[in-house]
């Protein structure tokens, strides 16, 4: 259940039912999903079936006319209706917020090593940020290449090559922008550092060594690898084409997709069907960071503190990157 699905009386807790109708969100997606299907269907362009059920579910999420199982107290015998909630990963504020805990909690209890970790992110170009939101095959072989080139830098780092030393990462692919907006983008949970070898007279046991944080021009050095290796590949399939002045994107080779247009406005905070299509969205600007101010780097990396190595330290910084579009913006 969702945290807002728990009071306390006297020190007990107390099952609320959760109540989707009475939010925003739900009152938003209600009134105006059963119009954009409508004209995306008129367009010629229907939403993929992934997409419908996504919207359904989550407008069955927590409705007891959807289904529901009775709950009763073994000692008092009072029972609660609890409904079948979505258990969608889109943009449910309450499934997602479940799936956020259990996934930290998988990651922090069963997965990752007691070590020490620093979260990397990488954000790309509009163009980029299109053609991966629209064909996740191609996002999934340049997210290979971001995690090759952090990893040979870390090894490099430490003294070590491929064949003495491992490191490891957890790539979170986040698709949104504080803004909702269309934003491809990766937050990837790395070891600060790598593990090797060690042989005694005990065996063999892993040892940990820790490097230090990557400098300004370290993540410069970094940004341009990634993007010159992600610029050869996009070359190599045949969909970046260059000339002496420009790059751009050619689509042809790749199968239609029929949410491009969607997608393509989604990504310039511009509205995508209906009367207004093509108008700006009225937006609220982030100020950047000074240029002296050294706790985020605005190349590629943001570097977190040493004692990032705490396990609670993990688990939070699993949770704000698993975290659903919608959970902190609508309540």
């Amino acid at each position: 259940m969702s945290s807002n699905s728990v009071g306390s009386v006297a020190g007990t807790a107390v099952y609320e039912r959760h109540r989707p109708e009475q939010t925003f969100l739900y009152r938003l997606v209600e009134g105006f999903y059963p119009d954009f299907n409508r004209l995306m269907t008129l367009q010629g362009l229907p939403l993929p079936g992934y997409v419908t059920r996504e919207f359904e579910d989550y407008l069955a999420c927590g409705r007891l006319e959807h289904g529901f199982f009775r709950v009763r107290c073994e000692s008092c015998r009072h029972e609660k209706l609890v409904a079948f909630s979505c258990k969608r990963r889109g943009f449910c504020p309450s499934c997602g917020a479940r799936r956020m805990v259990d996934s930290a909690a998988l990651l922090v209890d069963e997965v990752l090593p007691r070590a020490p970790y620093r979260q990397w992110v990488l954000s790309v170009p509009f163009q980029l940020r299109f053609l991966f939101a629209s064909y996740p095959e191609l996002m999934g072989t340049a997210l290979a290449i971001v995690y090759r080139t952090i990893a040979t830098w870390l090894i490099h780092q430490a003294g070590f090559t491929h064949d003495t030393a491992r490191t490891g990462a957890v790539t979170f692919i986040q698709r949104f922008g504080s803004a909702l907006n269309l934003n491809v983008h990766f937050h990837i949970l790395f070891l600060d550092g790598v593990y090797i070898t060690r042989s005694d007279d005990d065996g063999t046991r892993q040892v940990f060594r820790r490097i230090n944080a990557p400098s300004k021009a370290d993540l410069e050095v970094l940004l341009h690898c990634i993007s010159a290796r992600v610029a050869r590949f996009l070359v190599k399939a045949g969909i970046l084409e260059q000339d002496c002045e420009n790059s751009y994107l050619n689509l042809d080779s790749l199968q239609e997709n029929p949410l491009r247009q969607v997608h393509g406005h989604a990504i310039t905070y511009r509205i995508a069907i209906g009367p207004q299509q093509g108008k700006k969205v009225f937006t609220l600007q982030t100020l950047l960071p000074r240029e002296d101010d050294d706790r985020f780097c605005q190349v590629l990396g943001r570097a977190l503190p040493r004692s990032f190595c705490h396990c609670s330290r993990i688990t939070l910084s699993c949770e704000l990157v698993k975290g659903p579009p919608a959970a902190r913006t609508f309540d």
